[in-house]
């Protein structure tokens, strides 16, 4: 049985701390001043569509993943090392963490437009049209949900789960899929219990 060995209130500060880190992560000023276009995408980018409709159904992630054109990755890169971050290149994947030593779980990951993830999928969209929350930039839903389907990871298929539930997604999307995508959406339609 693992006990803790932490009090509740160091508790409380220790997750309180973690969000306000994903938070910081989470401002793009440095890449709007530095003129970058982007787009959030992942989780934090389905929470951002999700809390329009219940905040109550949000769900956080640590990592914080930005989808840039590749002719903008070294623009990217001068703009989020000149803010302190560390940049990292490791097995083909482009992130930027606190400093040196800092879990990849805890980075900005960057994903490139055009390029293929996995054999057989398509490629990451294109960052236009953006859309623009409060504090960052994002996909439009239906391009956003694509990528969803796209990759279609257990996170991502809680993601799309959590947005059937609250209705933003049904059957009438079915159509603007390709077959791939489609079928992948209506095995979540099918059981959405899982």
């Amino acid at each position: 049985m693992i006990e803790f060995t932490i009090t509740g209130e160091q508790l409380w500060a220790r997750m309180e701390r973690a969000v306000e880190k994903v938070n910081e992560r989470l401002r793009t000023t440095v890449l709007e001043a530095a003129k970058v276009p982007y787009a959030v995408v992942g989780g934090h980018a389905v929470r951002a569509w999700v809390a329009q409709v219940d905040e109550a159904a949000l769900r956080t992630t640590q990592g914080v993943d930005i989808l840039v054109r590749p002719e903008d990755l070294p623009a990217m890169i001068a703009a989020m090392t000149s803010a302190g971050f560390h940049h990292r290149h490791t097995s083909d994947l482009d992130m930027f963490v606190e400093h040196p030593e800092a879990s990849a779980r805890d980075a900005v990951h960057v994903l490139l437009c055009g390029n293929v993830v996995r054999n057989g999928d398509e490629p990451n969209p294109d960052i236009e049209p953006t859309t623009k929350t409060s504090d960052f930039q994002t996909l439009q839903l239906k391009t956003l949900v694509r990528m969803k389907l796209n990759a279609f990871r257990r996170k991502d298929q809680v993601h799309l789960l959590d947005m059937i539930s609250l209705g933003m997604i049904d059957a009438s999307w079915l159509d603007q899929f390709p077959e791939k995508l489609k079928s992948r959406l209506q095995e979540l339609l099918d059981d959405p219990d899982g």
